[in-house]
Formats: structure tokens, C-alpha cells, sequence
């Protein structure tokens, strides 16, 4: 039986159905409203912690995963060219292209996977760019400490290839997945090299994931279709009594 309510010559007579429906998706576009906005203050203080970071003199430490995310450190040792993956799907200014990921072996004994920057897709899935290095020696390199990029979706991954075939392609690798195609122990946070240093490709490193005004844009947008949700439950059910 509908709800009925009568003033000013005008009858409210919404259906239980329709009534149940509207607070199930005004329910639920208020809560995704929420939520993004949410991950808008969270990127925003991500965002901000990037670009807090100084950008005097980098401090030499051989324990990667210890120190805090986007720190400026120097690492001590030498690339392994031959173990290079290259990071698919990554774009740069529009283009699509490759990230390199090169093995350093600290003086110290770990390893540590370096984003060496971005290079441009070739136009030929089977035809891999030339990120061959030459034997650098022992050296000094530095650059910000980052996490492994990651996918929203499962579906945009693709998992490095166990074999001997260098570089190795992949999408949005784990460091497990990438740590058994290489058959070694890494760490799990990478580095990426600083602008200025040799042995790099493009790199105008910038905070990681969609900018803070996004979410908010998205979280005002999932409001707004709770209220156009409320204006059509209320236009829709008001009728003339005759």
C-alpha cells in the first residue's frame, strides 16, 4: 500500500518499492560521496608529505625499506644491466612508453631496483626499447625512496616473465613477482634516480596517483546525484488531487 500524504490541494503517494529504492541509492551515492572524499584528504596529505621533502644533500643509507617514503638517500655500488625489467603501460606527457627498472648491488651485499625514468613506446609490441647500459663500476647514485607502482584493477597486471630473456616486460608487478624472476632477494621499496644523475631517461617524478581535486570533483559528483535522486523521488510523486 503506497504512503499517502494530502496538503494544499496536492497528494504525496510514493510506493513502498519506489520508496525502498530511492533510500537504498541515496544511501549509497552519500557513502561513495564520502568515501572519496575521504581518499581526496588522504591523497592531499600524501601529495604534501612529496613535496615536503627536502631537496638538500641526500644522506648515504644502505637500508632502503627503513627509512620514510619519498626520503632523499644516496646508495653506494653498482648496476646489474643485465637484470633490467621494463615497467609497461606508463605514460609520459600523453605518450605511452616503458619505465626502467635496472638491479643496483650495494657495496653492502642487497640489491635494490632503480627506476632509471621513462622511455617512448617504439610503435612495436615486439620490438623493446634499447636500455642496454654499459659496465658503470662501483659509484654513488641518488634519488627519492618509492613504493612499486600499483594497479587499480587486477586486470592491467602482468606478471614478469621466470626466465632468461632481458629485459624482462611486465605490468604493475609485485616485489614477490619480480623478486622470483630475478632469483634473488631485493627490497621492497625502490628508488627513483634523481634528474641529475647519469645513466637515466626521463624523469619528472611527481606524486603517485590521481591529483586530490579528483576525488573531491568525484565525491561532489555522487552528492549531487543524491540530490537529483531526492528532486526526481519528490517530483515524480506529487499529484493534483482531483
Amino acid at each position: 500500500m503506497p504512503i499517502r500524504i494530502s496538503a494544499l490541494g496536492r497528494e504525496f503517494a510514493p510506493s513502498w518499492l519506489m520508496t525502498l529504492l530511492t533510500l537504498v541509492l541515496f544511501t549509497a551515492f552519500v557513502c561513495l560521496g564520502r568515501w572519496q572524499w575521504h581518499r581526496g584528504e588522504m591523497k592531499q596529505a600524501l601529495w604534501a608529505e612529496f613535496e615536503r621533502t627536502p631537496s638538500n644533500a641526500p644522506r648515504v643509507d644502505s637500508n632502503v625499506d627503513a627509512v620514510e617514503r619519498f626520503a632523499r638517500i644516496a646508495l653506494e655500488g653498482h648496476f646489474e644491466p643485465d637484470h633490467q625489467f621494463l615497467l609497461d603501460n606508463r605514460i609520459h606527457a600523453g605518450q605511452p612508453g616503458y619505465e626502467v627498472l635496472t638491479t643496483f648491488r650495494l657495496s653492502s651485499g642487497p640489491r635494490v631496483l632503480v627506476n632509471r625514468g621513462w622511455v617512448a613506446f617504439t610503435g612495436y609490441r615486439d620490438r623493446l626499447p634499447d636500455v642496454s647500459l654499459a659496465d658503470t663500476g662501483s659509484l654513488r647514485i641518488s634519488g627519492r625512496i618509492e613504493e612499486l607502482p600499483s594497479a587499480g584493477l587486477a586486470s592491467g597486471r602482468a606478471p614478469p616473465v621466470p626466465d632468461n630473456d632481458w629485459p624482462n616486460l611486465t605490468s604493475f608487478p609485485t616485489h614477490d613477482e619480480l623478486q622470483a624472476a630475478l632469483g634473488e632477494k631485493i627490497s621492497r621499496r625502490i628508488l627513483l634516480l634523481d634528474p641529475g644523475q647519469p645513466h637515466g631517461y626521463v624523469r619528472e617524478w611527481s606524486p603517485p596517483g590521481l591529483a586530490p581535486v579528483r576525488h573531491f570533483s568525484y565525491a561532489i559528483q555522487w552528492w549531487g546525484f543524491a540530490l537529483v535522486l531526492l528532486v526526481l523521488y519528490f517530483g515524480l510523486n506529487f499529484r493534483k488531487v482531483s
